[in-house]
């Protein structure tokens, strides 16, 4: 027993393998019963019971799915158009919010300058049409916001400061704030809004009636600029310098020496003449005076059907300028200043 060469292998094992002998036990230790290959019947029918039940199972499982996914589907996506989908509807609660805050951040920080209503003050216009359209895109605000008044005039010394924090000196403003006022400045003027106290976020309600306090945006969707108009400056304190008989006044008419007078006050952002006379078919002067110091307006008169018969030249207050009217045939018109809307009045000629 060593590793001495010329022995063979079992000699030069440390131990010698024992003989491998078969197990004592028998192939199949089951009963013969369990071997059976065959099934007895109610062995089958049983099989037959749960292979029923699963495929049931099964049935249901499917139809459970398909209807959480034809659900979700048209929850979730809106095909079709019979609904709103989630993220859209999302999204439209998200405006809402946005324009309800920005009005809040407006009344705060810009009513005072621009206007209760972007009618214009101190500050230029912000509820024209014509601006609105095009001029007051969100990329222009947004960098009117962050520059301040000297991005539009170049001027260092505009009354318009820098409103964003992110600007140079930093505003009060961050960039949320800034889109939200934003928003509120192009909100779409057939959408209804509620006014929302700043702090609580409730309604606010009238003290009065009781009733929910609600606005409206700016934006009229359907507005088209008259076709040959120019964009709008981008300067607004050149935006108003238009003398009569330039594009957009209507030109002089050569009323006599002894054509009648109208005067036609303007102060507080107001006419304070609202309602005036003038002789039929016979052209006129309007004696217009504008007392609001530093602030622009004009007169613009409309027949009953809302076509423009008279548009006169903007200029800033405090001053006086005559408007040459031509000859006007018997009726009740209306009239307003471009600049601020809100300011209305109404000629009788007669």
């Amino acid at each position: 027993m060593s590793d001495t060469p010329g022995r063979e292998p079992e000699q030069r094992l440390p131990i010698p393998r024992p003989p491998v002998e078969a197990a004592p036990v028998e192939r199949f230790t089951s009963p013969p019963s369990t071997r059976a290959v065959e099934l007895t019947p109610e062995r089958a029918a049983q099989v037959v019971r749960s292979s029923s039940n699963a495929r049931w199972v099964g049935f249901l499982a499917v139809v459970v799915v398909v209807l959480f996914i034809t659900v979700y589907w048209f929850y979730e996506l809106a095909p079709l158009g019979l609904t709103q989908s989630r993220l859209d509807a999302e999204a439209d609660s998200q405006q809402v919010i946005a324009v309800e805050r920005g009005y809040n951040l407006y009344e705060a920080n810009c009513a005072r300058c621009h206007g209760a209503n972007g009618e214009g003050g101190i500050g230029p216009t912000l509820n024209s049409q014509e601006k609105l359209f095009a001029h007051l895109s969100v990329d222009y605000l947004n960098n009117m916001m962050v520059a301040g008044g000297r991005y539009a005039c170049g001027n260092p010394n505009s009354v318009m400061p820098v409103w964003s924090n992110e600007g140079h000196p930093p505003g009060p403003l961050n960039y949320i704030q800034i889109e939200d006022l934003i928003a509120f400045i192009r909100a779409p003027s057939t959408e209804t809004y509620t006014v929302r106290d700043p702090a609580l976020n409730e309604p606010k309600t009238d003290p009065v009636t009781g009733e929910v306090k609600t606005f409206n945006g700016w934006v009229d969707p359907t507005y088209k600029p008259a076709a040959g108009s120019t964009p709008f400056p981008a300067c607004w304190s050149d935006a108003f310098a238009t003398p009569s008989g330039s594009p957009g006044a209507s030109p002089a008419a050569s009323a006599d020496a002894n054509a009648t007078h109208v005067k036609v006050t303007a102060s507080g952002i107001a006419f304070t003449t609202p309602a005036v006379e003038a002789p039929a078919d016979k052209a006129f002067v309007i004696d217009f005076d504008n007392e609001d110091a530093g602030t622009p307006h004009n007169i613009q008169i409309k027949d009953s059907s809302g076509a423009v018969k008279f548009s006169g030249a903007t200029f800033n207050g405090v001053a006086t300028q005559p408007y040459d009217v031509p000859a006007l045939s018997a009726g009740s018109y209306p009239f307003l200043c471009t600049v601020h809307p809100s300011m209305t009045g109404t000629l009788t000629v007669k």
